[in-house]
């Protein structure tokens, strides 16, 4: 048979079995099955991924959480930075101190047992509890060398010191040091959420620690029945504003909280009167502890011992008498005394430094002085007043110094002192510069026995008393100066004249004056 020609194109493919393939359709059929099987498998892998991801997440949460306590547990426990950085200290002996001592750092514990010391010991150790204390002293009487001593001998076990900072800030960085509390800042959550760690003020971040410390010390009080022991140095360092009063307000509640259900004895430690003088205000379960300069006998014998421990040398009464004379029983500066190759021209080298310090804070300029610096001299005026009147009041004083206790330093009330000064705001400043001291009593005296000598000096210089009212009559014309106004009256002439009006609030007149140039005799024009 003849086959004719064939359209060109690709030859048919043929299977196996030489039946030709189905031809498919324009319009394919849409598969639901497997289109909801795979639907299916995303939601599931998607459901198991979440599911994975919040059970990582919530693991780690609580175990974020768990050694959040841990940590702060672990800070209670034997041992503490602030012993470590006191015992470094204590090793800088002098190179001509006895090398053969078994333990140098032992020479260096501080050589004047405090009749306080005992009373220390037991609310450092847990002994002392429902309370919370405030110890109140001038700057160098030994109050924090007290407390290291009191946490040396317990090993720093359950204790926590921090020093106290005018910024917030640093307080709350100081407070997260020594609880071993980082504020969630090291929270790896914190790098998916919207709001950071640090977007919040530093009192609620302590507010955190302390909930946190709660906990820790719910456990310590089950597990030992013994109080977590808080100290906080340097009080005074807060400012006086808003901010600083919120903040120890808040240490206040959580305070007294704590002492109310032993879970916590907090101990302030402060060298101005403005925080007892705040904390008194809502305190029900605070005891305060005022430290003083040590008595006459304490420190002589202080002194003599010490000389001879470390120096070998037999120190002969007379020097020690006036020794205390000049510097009194202030424990710093008996402790730069003995130490100190002449300890008289020591002494007398610390009655010097006082006294210019005084000087350069608050010393007058008389009538000379320039009207734009009234406000300075009105501070430094108050208190030239002020330990004018305390010298004053020494001389009428029957004894200003007792064989037994040794100095007596006139004091005064601390509203008797404000009405000597006629201002009430300028006392706290004195405090803080170390010039003059308010003890827990309210009472008004020099700062130290340096300072006393000091302001004998000053008040005993010639014509002292008629530089200081010179300068208060300086002080009294400038401020009459500045509230008298000069009022100029022009165009009066030729029977010109000006009237004043007196107004109530509601409109009604009461009076008035009348301003017009009186004619001479004699004259048709007004002068």
């Amino acid at each position: 048979m003849d086959v004719g020609p064939q359209n060109p194109g690709p030859p048919d493919e043929a299977d196996g079995s030489g039946k030709e393939p189905p031809k498919k359709d324009e319009k394919t059929k849409f598969n639901w099955k497997e289109t909801t099987f795979k639907m299916a498998e995303a939601a599931l892998t998607t459901l198991a991924s979440v599911a994975i991801l919040g059970i990582v997440g919530y693991s780690y949460t609580r175990y974020y959480k768990y050694m959040i306590l841990e940590k702060m547990e672990n800070a209670f426990a034997p041992g503490d930075p602030v012993l470590d950085l006191a015992a470094t200290a204590k090793r800088g002996l002098p190179s001509d101190y006895p090398k053969d001592a078994a333990d140098q750092g032992k020479q260096m514990e501080h050589w004047v047992l405090r009749d306080e010391q005992a009373l220390i010991d037991a609310i450092v150790s847990g002994k002392a509890k429902g309370q919370y204390f405030l110890l109140v002293g001038e700057k160098g009487t030994g109050k924090s060398s007290m407390l290291i001593d009191a946490m040396a001998k317990i090993d720093g076990e359950g204790c926590a010191m921090f020093d106290a900072h005018a910024d917030p800030e640093i307080f709350r960085i100081r407070l997260g040091k020594a609880l071993d509390f980082e504020f969630h800042e090291d929270n790896i959550g914190s790098l998916f959420s919207i709001r950071g760690p640090r977007d919040a003020s530093a009192l609620l971040d302590v507010e955190r620690a302390f909930n946190k410390l709660e906990k820790v010390a719910l456990k310590r009080r089950d597990r030992l029945n013994k109080p977590l022991i808080i100290i906080v140095n340097s009080m005074h360092l807060l400012r006086d504003d808003d901010e600083g009063r919120d903040l120890l307000e808040l240490l206040q509640q959580r305070a007294e909280q704590w002492a109310a259900s032993n879970l916590a004895t907090v101990v302030f430690n402060s060298d101005d009167y403005w925080i007892y003088e705040r904390l008194k205000q809502y305190a029900t379960r605070m005891n305060v502890i005022p430290i003083l300069d040590l008595n006459k006998p304490k420190a002589l014998s202080a002194l003599s011992n010490y000389r001879l421990k470390f120096h070998g040398e037999r120190t002969s009464p007379q020097i020690l008498e006036q020794v205390y004379d000049l510097v009194g029983g202030r424990l710093s500066y008996l402790g730069r005394v003995a130490k100190s190759a002449d300890m008289l021209q020591t002494a007398k080298d610390i009655c010097q430094m006082e006294k210019t310090w005084f000087l350069n804070k608050c010393w007058i300029l008389g009538m000379e002085m320039d009207d734009d610096v009234m406000d300075q001299q009105k501070y430094a005026s108050a208190a030239m007043v002020l330990a004018k009147a305390l010298v004053d009041l020494e001389k009428d004083m029957e004894a200003t110094y007792d064989p037994e206790k040794g100095h007596i330093l006139p004091q005064m009330p601390l509203h008797k002192a404000r009405q000597v000064m006629t201002r009430a705001d300028f006392i706290q400043s004195y405090d803080a510069i170390n010039v003059f001291t308010i003890d827990s009593n309210a009472m008004v005296r020099a700062d130290s026995v340096p300072m006393m000598n000091a302001f004998r000096e000053v008040c005993a210089q010639p014509g002292f008393e008629e530089f200081l009212e010179a300068t208060l009559t300086r002080i009294g014309d400038i401020e009459s100066l500045g509230r008298t106004r000069e009022l100029t009256i022009k165009d009066l002439w030729e029977g010109g004249r000006y009237e004043a009006k007196m107004v109530d609030a509601r409109g009604r007149e009461s009076g008035g004056l009348t301003f017009a140039v009186k004619e001479k005799e004699g004259e048709e024009g007004g002068d």
